[in-house]
């Protein structure tokens, strides 16, 4: 998602300063540096944090944590300071604080905040940006599906590479939920994955890389959108739908359901957890559509096609 902003704002004629760990123009520990960025840019706009497509050890738990919170107490910091503070600050935060939903949608007015380790990180994420005030910047809450978008390179970027590669060697088959023993220590701390949807029906939430980079440019132009606001297409499908949808457009015929116990053996071998593709998230766009966003991908079938051409 970074990389594809700084690439639409540069043909924009926008001038991008990026913050992170390498390969960017200032590190998370340059306070001066990030102080003399935000002060007096248009829009600045927080993604930082460890990839949750790990084992949540304790080590990765206290990272994927720390990675977020602090990263925004840092920007809030600098926009505090600022004497000219940005307009607007949009920053991530997750589809996944909602809990998991069979029965209904979740929207951001009437969605129930779920429980465990991944929503705890969600609601430390948005508190460290709605903590205190901040005179004139308006805050946004991004509250992300999974994005769909090209792979920047072998297995780097975007959720489409390695389910296309699945997908051709017969293994993109519904991921089918089930039982499987858990434990002690992942029941405290939050991680245990307990059975919900069967048969490949738990809801997949999705938004295009492109529309989330235009839903940026929209909550720039439509100043009374404040707080938390969710970025997903309105049209979620479930899982058995979603991978029919990458089968038929890398051209595989075949796809067996892939069940839970195989599932959980191989997150295991790539170091990953089941819980990113056996939580139902029925997340829908609410607040943008009430304010007229019109979506470029809608439909699951155009979005994924077009993110495995680019």
């Amino acid at each position: 998602m970074g990389r594809h902003l700084q690439h639409r704002y540069a043909v924009q004629g926008r001038e991008v300063v990026t913050i992170g760990r390498s390969g960017a123009d200032l590190v998370w520990d340059d306070t001066a540096g990030i102080a003399a960025a935000v002060d007096g840019a248009a829009l600045v706009v927080g993604l930082a944090g460890k990839s949750v497509d790990c084992r949540y050890t304790p080590a990765n738990r206290a990272e994927i944590l720390r990675s977020r919170t602090e990263t925004t107490a840092a920007l809030h910091r600098a926009i505090g300071a600022a004497d000219h503070p940005p307009e607007l600050w949009v920053n991530s935060s997750t589809a996944t604080i909602y809990r998991h939903a069979e029965d209904r949608p979740m929207t951001e007015a009437s969605g129930e905040l779920g429980a465990g380790f991944s929503v705890d990180v969600a609601r430390a994420w948005e508190a460290a940006l709605f903590h205190g005030e901040l005179r004139g910047t308006r805050r946004v809450a991004l509250r992300s599906a999974i994005v769909l978008g090209p792979e920047l390179a072998p297995g780097v970027g975007g959720v489409l590479g390695p389910l296309r590669t699945l997908a051709r060697l017969g293994l993109g088959g519904a991921q089918h939920d089930g039982r499987w023993p858990v434990g002690r220590r992942r029941r405290e701390a939050g991680t245990a994955h307990l059975p919900g949807a069967r048969g490949g029906k738990q809801r997949f939430s999705w938004i295009h890389v492109e529309d989330a980079a235009r839903v940026l440019d929209f909550l720039e132009a439509t100043p009374e959108l404040t707080g938390p606001v969710n970025a997903a297409a309105p049209h979620p499908v479930d899982n058995a739908t979603f991978m029919r949808v990458v089968r038929r457009a890398v051209g595989a015929a075949v796809g067996p359901p892939l069940p839970r116990w195989m599932l959980e053996l191989g997150a295991l071998g790539i170091r990953t957890e089941t819980e990113l593709i056996l939580k139902s998230r029925w997340v829908l766009p609410a607040r943008l559509t009430e304010a007229g966003f019109a979506f470029r991908f809608p439909e699951i079938d155009a979005a994924v096609a077009d993110a495995l051409a680019r």
